[in-house]
């Protein structure tokens, strides 16, 4: 087989994937943390082996939907982070941004970070809770990775900025998942109480020379 097939085959494999993703969104955002493997492949037109063949199985497929919702997270928050902005108008945006992102698709946000509940049968619901870790891990290093380049903490900055990015993380993650829920105050309101608590420290802080600023 010659490199031009090769590439057009891969070219094939790799649009059949995007449409058998673009299936299971679709199905995410009708079932939440219920959809499954039966659902995707009825929405996909396909049976349930041809999606394992693209999968390997659940966890592959959970992977692979997560890696897609969190990169897309991921630069929408990196956006908000180099908008050209004041630092606190920044930051809140960058919290906005996070809550904006999970009340706009609850049903996908629920379905990455909660266990099914309720399910029946032998084809059930993904069990993403025990996954959730992992991407609220990776979260956390890439936030570290934007603190360390912009912000002068001193001494020990490294191991700081890392402390700091997964805290931000879980301070967004625990708020938003209690505010999604209960719903007990306005979006803007919980982005002013979130900033507040987090501008101390960094209304101190300088920004580190060289850097792009934050």
């Amino acid at each position: 087989m010659d490199t031009t097939q090769r590439t057009d085959q891969q070219r094939s494999a790799d649009r059949r994937r995007r449409e058998l993703l673009e299936a299971a969104d679709r199905v995410v955002l009708r079932d939440g943390p219920q959809a499954s493997m039966n659902a995707i492949a009825a929405e996909a037109g396909i049976t349930k082996p041809i999606l394992y063949r693209h999968f390997g199985d659940k966890g592959g497929l959970y992977a692979a939907l997560a890696k897609r919702h969190t990169d897309a997270l991921l630069s929408s928050l990196r956006a908000a982070l180099d908008a050209p902005a004041e630092r606190r108008e920044r930051v809140e945006s960058t919290l906005d941004t996070y809550l904006a992102a999970i009340e706009a698709r609850p049903q996908v946000y629920r379905f990455l970070m909660h266990p099914s509940e309720g399910s029946t049968g032998t084809d059930q619901g993904f069990d993403v809770g025990k996954h959730s870790a992992p991407l609220l891990r990776r979260m956390g290093e890439d936030l570290a990775q934007v603190i360390e380049e912009r912000v002068d903490l001193g001494p020990g900055s490294q191991r700081l900025a890392r402390v700091w990015g997964h805290g931000i993380v879980g301070m967004m993650h625990a708020a938003g998942d209690w505010w999604l829920g209960e719903r007990p105050c306005s979006r803007a309101e919980l982005v002013r109480s979130l900033a507040d608590l987090l501008w101390g420290r960094l209304a101190a802080a300088g920004d580190r020379v060289g850097g792009p600023g934050f």
